[in-house]
């Protein structure tokens, strides 16, 4: 009789390089691949500790002399929003939600090339082509899901609606992980990135689900500012998951000796019973 041991996952650590939100740091990213029937249980459990999905890995940010990057979350049943949000879903009144299988399309495509060179044209995924793209949104081994936003409005005879902005979210037991979302850069004044996470707060009250899971924050990055911007916040810090308060606050967390070691780090993660 053959007998099979459990798998354990294996973490690792990315080499450094120059931090994306702020400047003069260097990031490197601890993570284990995500495969095999014990995938959906280990998603749940490591996003509930900070990490994130790109594909078929899980990775958290763990930076030599910095923990500035703080995993967040919003509770549904505890969130408001305020006037401006409330101004930003009328202003999208118009747009068609889809919800779809994570497949990729040319649509999707030409409107993320389109995000990219507006908003991050230089980038680390600027260079990603259509096949890059692709299996960025079908690489998934868990439950995932592609939600489109179409316009409808009338137009032109002959004329098709118009995709307006897309979101790749993962369905976790407790709540929706949007992994990434793009949209259209002319209609920057509709506030669709807003409209995009208010609609997944709607989607998960009506699932049932507590929360949505919004990536990271990062306390000293303008690039991370909206996200604070959002009621019922809470952040990852310490090993729990806490209000985030006042943003300010947090600013330390950029110091080096806020860093503990990987060992520590990796001996500290919780994972799925077997």
């Amino acid at each position: 009789m053959r007998h099979s041991l459990p798998l354990t996952p294996q973490f690792y650590v990315t080499a450094p390089q120059s931090c994306p939100y702020i400047d003069g740091r260097r990031e490197r990213k601890l993570f284990t691949a995500l495969q095999g029937s014990g995938a959906v249980a280990l998603n749940d459990k490591l996003s509930k500790q900070g990490f994130r999905r790109s594909q078929n890995v899980l990775y958290r940010p763990s930076c030599a002399d910095c923990s500035a990057c703080l995993s967040a979350r919003i509770r549904v049943a505890d969130f408001r929003a305020t006037r401006s949000q409330r101004r930003a879903l009328a202003r999208n009144a118009h747009l068609r939600r889809e919800i779809t299988s994570p497949w990729a399309t040319d649509a999707q495509y030409a409107l993320f090339r389109r995000y990219l060179a507006a908003r991050h044209a230089n980038g680390g995924m600027a260079d990603m082509d259509i096949f890059e793209f692709a299996a960025m949104i079908e690489e998934s081994p868990i439950r995932t899901r592609v939600i489109e936003y179409w316009d409808d409005r009338p137009k032109a005879e002959g004329e098709e609606p118009i995709l307006r902005a897309v979101c790749l979210t993962d369905v976790l037991d407790d709540g929706l992980s949007m992994v990434y979302s793009f949209y259209d850069p002319a209609c920057r004044q509709d506030s669709l990135g807003t409209h995009i996470i208010l609609d997944h707060i709607e989607i998960a009250r009506e699932a049932a689900l507590p929360y949505v899971y919004l990536g990271y924050w990062v306390p000293s990055s303008p690039k991370m500012g909206y996200k604070a911007q959002f009621s019922a916040l809470e952040i990852f810090k310490n090993r729990v998951w806490q209000d985030i308060g006042d943003p300010d606050e947090h600013i330390d967390e950029t110091h080096p000796l806020s860093v503990e070691p990987i060992a520590e780090q990796v001996a500290r993660i919780d994972l799925p019973e077997d």
